[in-house]
């Protein structure tokens, strides 16, 4: 099945018979439309069966007998990160038949190798679709343009084309890494012709194109904008606006699949009900605000049940709120001002571009147990690494071709074994790390923009 949706993945027919397989793709669809238009008691009933039918599944997994997992969630210990990417198979439910692997960087450095079931990536198409079809377009035939972590060419090949058609020419899939002034007016004549209906893009690659149009005085019109795996900034939301005319959704998940928000205005995100058990965990609170953690449970992937999962993702709420403000959250009735997410985790390039899909580095990359990037200049990156004692020298050489693959050959790197990863004054392990001239540089593109 892995090798299959490899091979489906970049064409129309991979879309009918994986991510919209027909066997599950209907009841999907009318389940997440039922709970969006359903009440909270509805909600909360409908999720407390299917978490039941989970945590059972759970129970049967090594990782559930070996905590003595029952139906009941309170039961459940919090699950780290960390444990999952130490013994991933004792957390597998079922056989390997009708599933696909996956393996995730993370936008932490740590490496996760992740096993999902067919009807549980047929579900994640149908909310995506579902997040489409809010901005008016018709996900299963809109004509999309892809401007996300992509590696189209060579970073260092400077002449267009920077995009390459996919899925029978309904997908133009562009090069985030290549657009900077001198190239975007390439970017803007090969959307006029594509004519899309509908533009996928990582946050920092929609500020870049954003940008880059108006520095460069180009006029583009696309009508509806999707982003995702990025914090999209309240600047950014309105400028894209402006810039590109657009109705814009953004969403927020995880490779995971334990939690799905989204917003169709800024800072006005709400939990897609049906998609998981969340749980929102207290960890820091003042007179204004409280801290509080998303530990999520998916209710899709049988497969590979997560229970009480520790994202690691933060939300800020008024103080104020209570247990009844904190549920409906939780089931998706009352809406949050955000994820708070490394919107940082990029690099910038000596011409001045900011490279992003920083966390697909270490993708597939066989025993690490995680990296931690540092821009030492705008010529120069280290990639630190923490590996197990069977990381091999290939190994190593398949994460440098993870990381040239992103980046021009005017930035030079360094792969480095470490026992030890820097850490912050709050102790904390950040994946990347801007010495000075670079942050500064960052921080003048920050000034500068206009959206």
């Amino acid at each position: 099945m892995q090798a299959l949706a490899k091979a489906l993945k970049r064409l129309s027919v991979g879309d009918a018979m994986v991510r919209r397989n027909p066997l599950f793709y209907g009841d999907a669809r009318a389940t997440i439309q039922m709970l969006l238009n359903a009440d909270l008691q509805t909600r909360k009933a409908w999720t407390q069966e299917r978490l039941s039918k989970m945590l059972w599944v759970a129970s049967r997994c090594g990782y559930g007998k070996s905590v003595g997992g029952t139906t009941q969630l309170d039961r459940w210990p919090l699950l780290q990160k960390e444990q999952v990417r130490l013994r991933p198979e004792s957390f597998q439910a079922s056989s390997r038949w009708l599933t696909i692997k996956a393996s995730t960087g993370g936008t932490s450095g740590v490496p996760l190798q992740i096993v999902r079931s067919l009807p549980s990536v047929t579900f994640e198409q149908a909310c995506i679709d579902a997040m489409i079809e809010r901005l008016g377009a018709d996900a299963r035939n809109a004509r999309i343009a892809v401007l996300r972590g992509d590696n189209v060419k060579d970073p260092s090949d400077r002449a267009p084309p920077f995009w390459t058609e996919v899925a029978g020419g309904q997908r133009l899939l562009f090069s985030s890494n290549h657009l900077d002034t001198t190239t975007v007016r390439a970017y803007a004549d090969a959307l006029e012709r594509f004519r899309p209906d509908l533009l996928f893009a990582y946050p920092t690659s929609l500020e870049s194109l954003c940008l880059n149009l108006r520095a460069a005085n180009v006029s583009l019109h696309i009508p509806r904008v999707l982003t995702s795996s990025e914090v999209l900034a309240p600047s950014v939301w309105q400028g894209a606006r402006e810039t590109l005319n657009c109705r814009l959704l953004d969403y927020y998940g995880q490779a995971e699949r334990v939690a799905f928000a989204y917003a169709e205005e800024s800072e006005t995100y709400r939990f897609l009900p049906g998609y998981a058990q969340i749980e929102l965990h207290e960890t820091e609170r003042n007179d204004q605000v409280a801290t509080f953690e998303v530990v999520a449970t998916s209710l899709w992937n049988f497969s590979m049940p997560l229970p009480r999962y520790r994202t690691g993702d933060l939300i800020r709420l008024p103080a104020r709120f209570g247990a009844k403000e904190i549920r409906e959250i939780a089931l998706g009735v009352r809406a949050f001002p955000g994820v708070l997410g490394r919107d940082r985790d990029v690099l910038i390039s000596p011409t001045g571009i900011k490279l992003t899909g920083i966390d697909h580095f270490q993708r597939d990359v066989a025993n690490l147990v995680r990296i931690q990037v540092i821009q030492e200049s705008l010529h120069n990156v280290r990639v630190l690494v923490l590996a197990e004692r069977a990381f091999s020298a290939q190994d190593e050489q398949h994460l440098m071709h993870n990381v040239r693959s992103k980046l021009p050959d005017s930035m030079q790197v360094q792969i480095e074994r470490t026992e030890k990863l820097e850490r912050t004054a709050a102790s904390k392990i950040p994946f990347v790390i801007h010495r000075k001239a670079v942050a500064e540089a960052l921080r003048a593109s920050e000034v500068t923009r206009s959206v």
